[in-house]
């Protein structure tokens, strides 16, 4: 099969390489998808180039947890009915040398979830991490009818998807874009209320929620600390899945006086039903109209460096791989 893949970590350009790799085969509880579209995802360049340390995990990976395509093998104990099945992948390089970026992925059944005929391949590639990302983040402390959510970031990959969710959830949601210049360009389907950050953040989110805001959604917990915990209600939570620094400074009386969970979100380290859950809510509200999402950028496989340093610079919104 043609695949790409680093046996060393470092930039794309100089450790990514694509060539054939020998075609894999499902064992028990496993299944094979021919991909169509292989998702790329910042998670997947900062294990490439060793974010934090992190070391090699295997002598060879294919990178790219998540992607979309048609089950043509299964293994011992899965249903042969699967077979021709369009599903969605996720999760196929947690803990596995072997990712989406490539013309087949054999992953767990369970890490497979068929696509109804309203999700085109394309987006159901961009559903697995930034979107259990958000959906951990948004219903991770229970459900969000009539709570007030606040989502930083409005327009990122998870974020974007997040405020989606809990309008979805019937929660009331509150997104912040960084410059008031940003704010005509921050619309998403049934989000109302969009603030900036350069503009009195603290009294324009206590204009629509005075008692403050249930859930906060956190795409720079050290940035936005402070005005996190001046507009959060008792009780609430911040759930967080970035910061730019190793430590963050935290406002721990305010924090402390209104019992605020704080929640960090890593999301290879989800529990697998938390997952499942996850992609089964994220196609649903694919297919219903609920969530859009719009691909950035789609390029052939033999260009996996270029889309990973695209990632990287934040400069072609969501980027997918087209692999057949």
């Amino acid at each position: 099969m043609r695949a790409a893949w680093y046996d060393r970590q470092g930039t794309a350009a100089e450790v990514l390489q694509v060539g054939e790799r020998p075609d894999p085969t499902p064992g028990s509880g496993e299944v094979r998808v021919r991909l169509s579209f292989s998702g790329v995802n910042p998670g997947d360049t900062k294990k490439r180039e060793g974010w934090l340390g992190s070391a090699m995990p295997y002598d060879e990976v294919i990178p790219h947890s998540d992607g979309a395509g048609v089950v043509d093998q299964v293994g011992d104990g899965v249903e042969q009915a699967l077979v021709g099945t369009r599903v969605a992948v996720h999760g196929a390089q947690s803990y596995r040398p072997s990712g989406t970026a490539a013309e087949y992925v054999v992953v767990p059944s369970d890490l497979v979830t068929p696509l109804p005929d309203g999700v085109p391949d394309d987006v159901a590639a961009l559903l697995g991490i930034p979107g259990i990302t958000a959906h951990r983040a948004v219903f991770g402390n229970g459900p969000v009818s009539g709570r007030i959510v606040l989502v930083h970031g409005i327009r990122g990959g998870v974020s974007s998807i997040a405020a989606q969710l809990a309008a979805w959830g019937g929660a009331t949601v509150i997104g912040t874009v960084r410059r008031t210049s940003d704010l005509g360009t921050a619309g998403l389907p049934g989000i109302e209320h969009v603030v900036a950050l350069d503009d009195d953040p603290e009294g324009a989110v206590r204009a629509i929620a005075p008692d403050g805001v249930d859930r906060i959604v956190e795409v720079a917990l050290d940035a936005n600390a402070d005005l996190d915990a001046a507009v959060i209600a008792a009780d609430g939570v911040i759930a967080t899945y970035f910061a730019h620094g190793d430590r963050v400074s935290l406002p721990f009386p305010p924090l402390l006086f209104a019992n605020v969970t704080v929640r960090f979100l890593g999301s290879d380290d989800f529990p697998a039903a938390a997952k499942r859950a996850a992609m089964d809510d994220l196609v649903t509200a694919v297919a219903n109209g609920a969530l859009r999402l719009q691909v950035g950028e789609v390029l052939p496989l033999e260009q996996v460096a270029q889309a990973h340093d695209d990632v990287d610079a934040g400069r072609s919104g969501r980027v997918v791989l087209r692999i057949h």
